[in-house]
């Protein structure tokens, strides 16, 4: 009898707790045995002591090079679920051990050039297997040589993805946001470089300073209206999706109404620069304080208690000034709400205003348990057709369960898992580094998606006139 074939999963925080059930359901039918290395395995007992059988935990200190390359040599496929910074070690001992590699992360310039030596090994680094990316060049895919089956040729295409909240876990949040994801990732959302994307023809660049401050408006079925903001590089999305002429293209994300509003205010203030950081000696203790050293100075402030009350809406006030925005208005409301101009405690020392900013969103932005998330993605694809123009607009909702389990957990670990599964089968025939943009990959897994998990696209296709064509 053939022996198992050994998963190495690196990494088993919450965004891989669906990816993780997943490979336990099917380690026994598919002869896995799985290895889950995680910085504190101690959480993972109650998750696997049903499957002593096939899979057990151990810790893992992945900045530990040799105890990275010994977990790497005792498996045959390595799945990283790890920061995307480590992402280059991982491969790295892949590659020189000869195990195949699957994540749900971009490929960074790090990995690409690792193509041409893992193919020359007959190695596999199946990348951006997740939501997005992953779900997105899947689904995207799917339609696009559909239409072109069909004999259309597309002019625009248009791709948002966003992590949201199901409304009733908003509460009296006015952002209508938690976090679901890396909060360092949101922090620095938009930054290194101007957002690129096609309109007609022409380059559309739109430097970080002003990327929140004209989201687009967008309505999804079921969900309602959203805004979306442009990701960094849309343009890159041309050649692996087949759209090396197409006129218009952008991708972006999606947040609640008025959410790109209050972060354009935040920009503004400073707070969300990762290169300032506060000194040893003398720097604020307070928001209130910070907040002032980021604004033209103005009286010193009394230290009197009803005068310190009184100094959080006269900063507010002054704030909104500089801003210049209404200071009753939505973007101020949702700063105050934040409890920026009030005497809270920074607490961290020596942090840059960024990690400061993520200090204090990780407080007001956590999941509660009972919480639960909500993954929206809609593509909109413009094509000719019959010289007729029509617009085929391609939508999913996912909501999850609570804040382990969450829609998020759900869109990246399972394709990943379904990637995983293929692999391991041996029915993935390219080789070095690959991303899911060819049917044997997408068709399966959004058929499984959709079968097994519900997880499944709405569609909507009308007639548009030639002047409605652009994203």
């Amino acid at each position: 009898m053939t022996p198992p074939t050994r998963l190495l999963l690196l990494g088993a925080g919450r965004s891989a707790s669906s990816l993780l059930r997943y490979l336990l359901a099917h380690a026994p039918a598919e002869r896995w045995f799985i290895t889950v290395a995680d910085a504190q395995p101690a959480h993972l007992a109650p998750v696997l002591a049903a499957h002593s059988q096939f899979a057990r935990a151990v810790p893992l200190d992945v900045q530990h090079e040799a105890q990275l390359t010994e977990l790497v040599e005792e498996a045959d496929i390595v799945i990283s679920m790890l920061p995307a910074s480590f992402h280059g070690a991982v491969a790295r001992a892949c590659l020189a051990l000869g195990r195949h590699l699957a994540t749900a992360s971009y490929v960074s310039a790090e990995l690409r050039a690792l193509h041409e030596p893992a193919a020359a090994a007959g190695l596999v680094f199946l990348m951006e297997c997740g939501l997005d990316p992953g779900l997105d060049h899947m689904s995207a895919m799917q339609a696009i040589e559909r239409i072109k089956a069909r004999g259309g040729r597309l002019t625009a295409f248009a791709s948002y993805c966003g992590g949201l909240l199901d409304p009733a876990s908003e509460g009296d949040n006015p952002w209508r946001y938690k976090f679901t994801w890396n909060p360092r990732n949101v922090v620095l959302a938009g930054q290194g470089g101007a957002a690129s994307y096609l309109e007609n023809g022409h380059l559309r660049l739109v430097p970080y300073q002003r990327l929140f401050a004209q989201p687009s408006q967008l309505r999804v079925p079921g969900v309602g209206e959203l805004e979306g903001y442009p990701n960094r590089d849309s343009l890159s999305y041309r050649a692996p999706y087949g759209l090396a002429d197409i006129p218009s293209i952008i991708r972006g994300t999606l947040r609640r109404p008025g959410y790109c509003g209050a972060w354009q205010a935040l920009v503004g203030l400073g707070l969300t620069d990762d290169t300032t950081r506060l000194p040893a000696a003398g720097a604020p203790r307070t928001w209130a304080a910070l907040v002032a050293g980021l604004l033209p100075a103005a009286p010193a402030e009394s230290t009197d208690k009803q005068a310190k009350s009184e100094a959080a809406t006269a900063l507010a006030v002054r704030a909104a000034a500089y801003l210049r925005l209404d200071p009753h208005g939505p973007e101020m409301t949702r700063l105050v709400w934040l409890g920026l101009f009030e005497n809270h405690p920074l607490g961290r020392a020596e942090a840059t205003l960024a990690e400061l900013l993520e200090h204090r969103l990780a407080e007001k932005w956590q999941l509660q348990p009972h919480d639960r998330d909500l993954i929206v993605l809609q593509h909109q694809f413009t094509y000719q057709l019959d010289e007729q123009a029509r617009r085929l607009t391609s939508s999913l909702a996912v909501t999850g369960d609570d804040a382990t389990h969450t829609a998020m957990a759900k869109t990246v670990g399972l394709p990943l898992g379904m990637a995983v599964r293929r692999l391991a089968r041996g029915l993935v025939a390219a080789r070095g580094v690959v991303i899911p943009t060819a049917a044997e990959l997408y068709e399966p897994i959004l058929a499984e998606l959709a079968a097994d998990y519900g997880i499944a696209f709405t569609e909507e296709e009308h007639e548009v006139s030639l002047t409605s064509q652009t994203t």
